[in-house]
């Protein structure tokens, strides 16, 4: 029988980019990946749909308001699943906030330059660019 504590927990991340095609990144404030750049997202609350999760935790954590559209995939890091959906952002300002420590606009030159320096969270970056996701920018 599985422990409660070693159940699978859903969690939902966002995909969205900027006019210019820079990838939204947030710098986790706690773990996993604490202190390293990653898609901002969070848990699923209980009796939420994972469009409405995506929707508060980039509110949250980036004070963006964004409309989520297709799944783009689903990765599982330990205990954590996690649905990546493409976002459009509909307004807002871009501030970190709640379990982020800042946010930007990553292009493709930057992203490249944070994974080659063991900055984002692992595997980020190759699945963005298996999913067809990378900045275009």
């Amino acid at each position: 029988m599985e422990a409660p504590g070693d159940a699978t927990i859903r969690c939902v991340g966002g995909i969205a980019f900027d006019p210019h095609g820079r990838l939204l990144l947030i710098r986790r404030a706690n773990d996993p990946g604490s202190g390293q750049w990653s898609l901002p997202g969070g848990r699923v609350e209980p009796g939420e749909t994972d469009k409405e999760a995506v929707v508060r935790e980039l509110s949250e954590e980036t004070g963006l308001d964004v409309i989520p559209g297709t799944l783009v995939g689903t990765v599982t890091r330990g205990r954590y699943e996690i649905h990546d959906y493409r976002c459009a952002v509909a307004g807002g300002v871009l501030t970190a906030g709640d379990d982020a420590t800042d946010a930007r606009w990553s292009d493709a030159a930057d992203l490249s330059a944070l994974e080659a320096g063991g900055e984002l969270v692992d595997l980020l970056y190759v699945t963005l660019r298996d999913w067809n996701a990378l900045p275009r920018a």
